[in-house]
């Protein structure tokens, strides 16, 4: 609470990362017993916050791992989620056919929301990553 004062003070925005903690293929992961790894319980702290100024940071590529049912929680919770994270899965890798998510659909969930922050670009590109991130662009443009 101390923390969330202070960013209110400043109108700083603080965002809580649901990490994924089963795969191992790459180091982005919470350790085992990573508190959030489970993206219900990250959705209730930001709520027991109660501050605008505290939000869960929704990292699409981990609640999939995690969990799925990727649209419906961006519905349910979209009110408590300050920013996005994209990747593939599995493996991390690029928004293409390669990968299990429908970025496209995701995309228009966002729309749907009339979301305003940022979807931020985070994979690690198997070919040119500059034609990668010109593809995710087009893909995700919210």
């Amino acid at each position: 609470n101390q923390v969330i004062d202070y960013a209110e003070s400043k109108n700083v925005t603080l965002v809580l990362e649901h990490l994924n903690s089963r795969d191992s293929s790459h180091p982005m992961k919470g350790p085992p017993g990573y508190f959030g790894d489970d993206v219900e319980r990250c959705v209730e702290l930001v709520k027991r916050m109660n501050s605008p100024n505290f939000r869960l940071l929704f990292d699409i590529y981990h609640v999939q791992v995690m969990h799925g049912d990727i649209i419906r929680r961006i519905q349910q919770h979209h009110a408590l989620i300050g920013h996005y994270h994209t990747a593939g899965n599995p493996g991390r890798n690029e928004i293409d056919a390669t990968q299990e998510l429908n970025y496209l659909a995701i995309c228009e969930t966002l729309k749907a929301i009339e979301f305003k922050g940022f979807l931020a670009q985070e994979f690690m590109p198997r070919r040119d990553p500059m034609t990668s991130l010109r593809e995710a662009i087009d893909i995700c443009d919210v």
